[in-house]
């Protein structure tokens, strides 16, 4: 039950048990690499394996849906069981979907994933602004309704990114700039009565590989940074990309974890390392 909104949730179970988002990823390979075969069995296998490992210690998960539907049905099924599991022992679940659309289709993806009892209920859902940041709106009203969050794609880190994220608007900004701008409008106004230090709901996906930015990603929210680990990206990295708003920075690392299981300590001790590691640059 979201009794309090995404933001306060995040702070808060990233205060207690640190910042790392560990991220699902069954790719074919970290399957074989665990002895088990690239089938529904094999995934579920896979998925369960981290959740029992790593629920009750991390902070935040980030499923990548990709994995999970490419099994159709079967997978669809583990990525909400594995949601709901990872919930119910107080982990916080962002599923990595970059959703996006307009009008009744878009709120059907808001229906399905941010709703409180949706099929694929989840804390926070990665959504795509480029058919305009207001076509987010049926998400962002959905979130807001559910205490649940949205990630936007901001700044990403991968080569193709810049062909539009650093384009020019009409109004001067650029798109990137213009997607921060719209979601630090949101959380100023949910925040309009919240103490220093208070975390948005609405987020910006901005990798962790980017090297340093011009734009202010001081948007009072939470700043999802993927790229870390086997991507290149570092926990010391993260200051030079994301200076004074670096606490708001939420680290996701995937292959660097998973890739030490299929064994439960190791997957444990894994997280830990880089959890430490992440709580020293953070500040936490």
């Amino acid at each position: 039950m979201r009794n309090e909104p995404f933001g306060t949730r995040l702070r808060a179970a990233m205060d207690a048990r640190g910042p790392l988002c560990v991220g699902i990823d069954p790719h074919a390979h970290l399957l074989e690499q665990w002895g088990l075969p690239d089938t529904p069995e094999g995934l579920a296998s896979f998925t369960y394996g981290v959740v029992d490992a790593l629920a009750d210690r991390v902070a935040v998960f980030k499923p990548q849906s990709a994995f999970f539907e490419r099994f159709g049905s079967a997978g669809i099924a583990v990525l909400e069981q594995a949601t709901i599991r990872l919930r119910e022992a107080g982990a916080l679940v962002i599923i990595d979907a970059k959703r996006g659309d307009i009008g009744s289709t878009m709120a059907g993806y808001a229906s399905a994933y941010l709703a409180e009892k949706g099929p694929l209920a989840c804390d926070a859902l990665t959504v795509s602004p480029y058919l305009g940041f207001g076509s987010l709106q049926p998400a962002i009203d959905e979130a807001r309704a559910a205490g649940a969050g949205l990630f936007v794609l901001a700044l990403t880190s991968n080569p193709e990114g810049p062909q539009f994220q650093s384009a020019r608007t009409a109004a001067g900004p650029t798109v990137a700039g213009a997607v921060l701008d719209g979601l630090r409008e949101l959380n100023t106004s949910d925040l309009r009565d919240a103490g220093p230090g208070a975390l948005g709901s609405f987020g910006a996906v901005v990798g962790a590989t980017i090297a340093s930015t011009d734009e202010d990603l001081d948007i009072r929210g939470p700043l999802l940074a993927p790229g870390l680990g086997a991507q290149g990206g570092t926990a010391e990295g993260l200051t030079k990309v994301f200076g004074s708003a670096v606490r708001n920075v939420v680290p996701a690392s995937s292959r660097e974890i998973l890739g030490a299981g299929p064994s439960a300590g190791a997957l444990q001790d894994a997280a830990d390392r880089a959890n430490d590691a992440f709580r020293t640059v953070l500040g936490y």
